[in-house]
Parts: structure tokens; sequence; C-alpha cells
């Protein structure tokens, strides 16, 4: 007899069950996104349909969205235009850097009215200090000779160096001038003085117009790279960018024309300063300049009489 065969138990287990689940999930079609899109438009129109029921066919706020929607779009197209013709001035902009043989032709000059005041107006010989500054500027020369823009510790030392140099040259012979005059040890006659006092003011105002170019907004290679966005001097370019050049940023010979004017009308003109060192240096300038220029004017005056 035959022994009963056990049941076969075919059941799916729990575990099977979910994963055939999950299979039959991810085989469902994704919905198709053209079917939103023409549910969000019949979305649209019933809520257009209702506005008008509501509205008296009006369309108050469709009409208000549509239209701001617009304002909203146009103003984004201006700012984007602006922004695309917009112009930033180059004195806030990195540039090529300036020029050196302007600033290089004003030092020389400078050396040369040093070489041609008198032995007795020089500090220990009239050959020493003019040599050292000429050694300087050629050194500079040979290191960056065309545009200013290299960022260098050991260049701008240099540089300021050679500043300091013709400046303690000049302040020793308008010393030595003004303690003559005031003695009336000098000033024989009107020529040689005249002479030898426009060369000391000339000096003079290379010598201030150095500083001030080696100072404002970190000197020239910082102003090239645009290191500094607040200036220690206001040009009349920086107030009207409108009247002035596309490419326009001030170089020495702005700097030059500075302390021209400070010289002569011992006061600013067009060019203001703003921080506190800018002031200080036009004071002493102009009153280097008013000393040196009233003591050899009433000297000369008094001998051609």
């Amino acid at each position: 007899m035959a022994s009963p065969t056990p049941a076969d138990n075919t059941a799916p287990s729990p575990a099977s069950s979910a994963r055939q689940a999950v299979n039959a999930g991810s085989e469902v079609a994704q919905p198709d996104p053209g079917t939103h899109l023409k549910e969000l438009k019949s979305v649209q129109a019933e809520l257009r349909r209702l506005e008008e029921i509501l509205c008296a066919g009006h369309h108050p706020v469709s009409n208000a969205a549509t239209s701001v929607g617009h304002s909203l779009s146009q103003g984004a197209d201006r700012v984007h235009e602006v922004a695309r013709t917009a112009h930033v001035p180059a004195w806030l902009r990195v540039t090529p850097g300036e020029n050196r043989w302007p600033v290089t032709g004003a030092i020389a000059v400078a050396i040369a009215l040093q070489l041609a005041l008198p032995d007795r107006l020089t500090l220990v010989s009239s050959w020493l200090l003019p040599s050292l500054e000429a050694a300087l500027l050629l050194a500079l020369i040979v290191t960056n000779p065309t545009r200013l823009s290299r960022e260098s510790r050991r260049l701008r030392a240099a540089s300021l160096t050679l500043t300091a140099l013709l400046s303690l040259a000049n302040t020793w012979s308008a010393a030595l001038l003004a303690s003559e005059l005031i003695e009336g040890r000098a000033g024989e006659s009107a020529g040689p003085l005249l002479s030898t006092g426009v060369a000391i003011w000339l000096t003079n105002i290379i010598a201030f117009g150095l500083w001030y170019w080696q100072f404002d907004r970190g000197g020239p290679a910082a102003r090239a790279h645009a290191r500094r966005k607040i200036p220690d001097f206001q040009f009349a370019q920086m107030q009207s960018p409108e009247l002035a050049d596309a490419n326009w940023e001030p170089t020495f010979v702005d700097y030059l024309y500075l302390s021209f004017t400070n010289a002569t009308a011992f006061s600013p003109t067009d060019v203001m300063p703003l921080s506190r060192w800018a002031k200080l240096t036009m004071l002493t300038q102009s009153l280097v300049s008013l000393i040196t220029v009233a003591l050899v004017i009433a000297r000369a005056v008094n001998i051609l009489k």
C-alpha cells in the first residue's frame, strides 16, 4: 500500500510577495509629461472661465498677472542691457600700467638742476647725491623698463629711496639758501640768486610730485592692479567720468601738475586731497615753496633797487 504523498506547499512567502509587488510596480508605465501639461492648461482654462462668470466677462486678475510678468521681463532685459554696456573707469580696474618715461625724464631734470647748484648749497659734495640718484634711476630702468605694473618690494624700496634722496638734497639746499639770505651772506647779484632759487623751486615741485605719485592708492603698480578703490587725491575726471576718455587714469604728469599748482597757488586747485597724509604733504610743500619764493624774490628786489 503506497504511502501518502505530502501536500505540495507552493504558497509564496511574504518576502517573495513583496519583491513581486516591487517588480510589478516598477513595470508600471510612468505618466506622460504631456498629460500634466494638458491638465494644467485645462485648470487654467477653468479658472479663466470662473473669472469671467464672477467678473462679468472681465479678466482683472489674469490681465494684471500678465502685465506684471511683462514688466518684470522688460525690467530684467533693461538690467542686463545696462550691465552689458556699463563701463568701469580705468582708474578702478586693472590696466597695463603707465609708461615709465615721463617720470624718468622728470627725475633726470631734477638731477641736472641739483648739479647746477653752487657747491656751497650742496650736501657734502655736488656729485655725491646726484650720482646715487642716477645709479638708482638706471637700476630701476634696467629692472622695469617699460610699464610700471610690476609689484616688487625691492623695486618699490628703490623707488622710494630715490625720491627720498631727491627731497633730502633739495631740502638741504633750500635751508642753506634761506639761512644765507636771512643772514645777508648771499645774493650779491640778482641773476645768480634768481637762477639758484628757480632751480631749488623746480626741484621741489618734481620731488613732491613724486611723493604724490608714489603714495596715492599705494603707488603706480598697485594702481595698475586696482588694489585700492578709495583714492587719496580726487581728480576732476573721477568726479565727471563722462567728460574724460574711457581709458583715463592718473599718471605722473597729473601728479606733477598737482605739485606745480600747489607750489604756485599754495592751496588745492582742481585736485582735492582726501586722506590726511595727502593734506599734510601738500601743506609742507606750500610752506617750503612760500618761504623759498618770498626770500628769493625779496632779496632780488632789494638788489635791483
